[in-house]
């Protein structure tokens, strides 16, 4: 590789670091650059639909900006959120809670503000959580429905920049959640667990998601990590992508 393509491709990654931002949980800038969770084996949002009627009270726990939850349309007046991502909270207090839904913030899956047995369901995507927490809230009979990011997602791909750093949450396994909903008494519905790919076409889209998933990626930075980036760059010169692995797993538990 040429000096002067070293000094382009520093300025284009360098540029991606300055303006790495997200709002709410957009991921539209680099849509078209990188692929990952298209063909997970379960539908998150079909399994809350086919459980979910207009009477129940609902509630998302780390609803990021109220994206999804708005999706589903349940009634406003049974619709409950909270989020700990101070911009995010901002946001959520600016679209939800004029809605009449019940939006309240908090950063702490073991202590969420709201009384017990308030729910009928509780949903959770990609967020933190607790089963004790989660048993507290629900009414008897009620459903927790939880997509989650696994303690080895994006391993490989953390490796190539940040070789040895240990994994941010090593309990995300679901062996291990399984039994600490079980141990709370609950009744497990549905448990799976996935790897699939996740490719990314240019570097700059990596050094994005990399600043914006920063707890996979701590203290990583183009000027730091430079001559692996340039090596995962050769990578793309001969395959056309960079490719790492997505974990995934999902629980559906029902209190009893």
């Amino acid at each position: 590789m040429n000096t002067d393509r070293i000094n382009e491709l520093r300025k284009e990654w360098e540029a991606e670091e300055k303006i790495a931002h997200i709002h709410g949980w957009d991921f539209s800038h680099i849509h078209g650059r990188y692929e990952e969770e298209d063909d997970l084996p379960w539908d998150y949002e079909a399994i809350i639909r086919e459980n979910l009627t207009d009477n129940m009270q609902l509630m998302d726990f780390d609803t990021g900006g109220g994206e999804f939850l708005l999706s589903l349309k349940h009634p406003y007046e049974n619709t409950a959120a909270t989020e700990g991502y101070p911009p995010n909270v901002e946001l959520c207090k600016e679209t939800l809670l004029p809605l009449g839904i019940d939006f309240r913030a908090c950063d702490d899956a073991k202590n969420v503000p709201f009384e017990d047995e308030s729910f009928d369901m509780l949903i959770n995507r990609h967020g933190d959580f607790d089963a004790k927490e989660a048993k507290r809230l629900l009414h008897q009979g009620g459903l927790f429905i939880t997509e989650q990011v696994g303690a080895n997602n994006d391993r490989d791909l953390v490796e190539m920049v940040l070789p040895d750093f240990p994994k941010p949450f090593p309990e995300l396994e679901l062996a291990i959640q399984h039994k600490k909903f079980q141990d709370e008494g609950f009744e497990i519905l549905r448990a799976e667990e996935v790897y699939r790919p996740i490719r990314f076409y240019d570097i700059g889209a990596f050094v994005w998601f990399a600043h914006i998933i920063e707890w996979e990626f701590p203290e990583f930075s183009v000027e730091k990590c430079f001559d692996k980036l340039l090596k995962m760059q050769e990578i793309i010169d001969r395959d056309g992508f960079v490719e790492g692995t997505i974990h995934r797993y999902l629980i559906v538990a029902k209190k009893i």
